[in-house]
């Protein structure tokens, strides 16, 4: 039995691979922690999930010139000092980082204390905290083939648990079919529906669902149901036209804001039209999904790259935020909805790309560098 402190926080995208995570390193009676900040999305969710959270200052990496580049080597001071101080008070036999900002002071508090380092980057494109860490440590685990860092291995990203479960019983050839079944059911659908799911996430994605609402009508004219998660409060347009369908049409045009159990939506799914997240990308992959990516515009383009192998390997298509219209979609759903064969082709090649149990895999590499010792495994 070892003590282990994962840290990251920020965002979805470090927490829950973090979660992930510490899941399976409990059930192989490790003792796990957390080390985060007090704003982010950890000091909700990490403590719910019955993991002690240790907090750091945030501490960001400024690009530009600015005060903040200024206050730079105080702040990490101090976030190093708050990361050593968990590292001794939690007994650490490792430290994993997801990134993020407490990644940083958390691999140079480690890297003082002579403690193993493991590294997971969720992403295609690696941020600057990984990028440290791993020149100080030989486990590194990433999500994507082709993700630069020196010494990669492709473990994929730890799944939530109930998307992992979800995965497999989807992919079991007796139990898959009657999970979609009773999953459709929930809408009022039949067993052999097809479905088409739309999300943008919590916040819902603008663009993706004004070209999803003007495709709509001629969707669900030719029997495609479609299950649109707009974001909070986003909904008004998709309602509107909803309201506009004929009634023998109304009840394929399922709209929500948000699920709180997206398993149902996800399993109810024959097809999904979504951003390209890493978490994003990885869950729809492992649950067979063909996909039609519409990755965020802004920032280093990141999600293109997560979405580019499961495009290369035929299992999605990826389609620009300013070339999604409506006929993008009417096409994209002709393939991956209504044409058996491709629709076919495109779930088979999810499973030559799918990786189901990232977290033991994660769990694995921790396991190594424990072994290992700072001496034998880091950098």
């Amino acid at each position: 039995m070892a003590s282990i402190l994962l840290a990251g926080g920020g965002t979805a995208g470090h927490v829950n691979p973090l979660l992930a995570t510490a899941a399976e390193l409990r059930s192989r009676d490790h003792v796990v922690a957390a080390l985060g900040t007090a704003e982010g999305l950890e000091q909700d969710l990490v403590p719910r999930a019955g993991v002690p959270l240790h907090t750091v200052p945030k501490v960001p990496m400024p690009r530009r010139p600015s005060g903040d580049l200024l206050r730079l080597p105080r702040n990490l001071r101090a976030a190093v000092a708050a990361a050593s101080a968990a590292i001794e008070d939690s007994k650490a036999d490792a430290v994993v980082g997801f990134g993020g900002y407490v990644s940083t002071p958390a691999y140079l508090a480690a890297r003082k204390a002579k403690v193993p380092i493991v590294v997971h980057e969720a992403n295609a494109r690696p941020g600057i905290a990984n990028e440290l860490g791993s020149r100080l440590t030989r486990h590194v685990a990433v999500t994507f083939p082709g993700t630069k860092l020196r010494g990669a291995v492709v473990t994929g990203l730890p799944l939530r648990p109930e998307i992992g479960e979800l995965a497999d019983v989807l992919a079991d050839p007796t139990a898959g079919p009657e999970a979609r079944a009773a999953a459709r059911a929930v809408a009022g659908w039949s067993a052999d529906a097809p479905v088409l799911l739309v999300t943008g996430g919590s916040l819902g994605a603008a663009s993706v669902n004004a070209a999803v609402v003007d495709a709509v009508p001629r969707l669900v004219a030719g029997g495609v149901h479609v299950w649109h998660l707009t974001g909070l409060g986003k909904d008004e347009d998709a309602r509107r036209v909803h309201s506009l369908l004929p009634p023998d049409q109304a009840g394929r045009y399922r709209v929500e804001e948000y699920s709180h159990d997206m398993a149902t939506a996800l399993a109810a799914a024959g097809a999904v039209i979504c951003r390209a997240g890493a978490a994003t990308v990885c869950e729809v992959t492992a649950l067979g999904l063909p996909a039609l990516y519409v990755p965020l515009p802004h920032g280093n383009g990141e999600q293109a790259d997560n979405a580019r192998p499961a495009a290369a390997a035929g299992a999605a298509v990826i389609v620009d935020d300013a070339d999604l219209d409506p006929v993008a979609i009417e096409r994209g759903v002709e393939h991956m909805l209504l044409d058996p064969e491709v629709a076919e082709f495109m779930r088979g090649a999810t499973e030559a790309i799918a990786i189901r149990d990232g977290a033991a895999r994660v769990a694995d590499m921790i396991e190594t560098a424990i072994g290992a010792g700072p001496r034998e495994g880091d950098a």
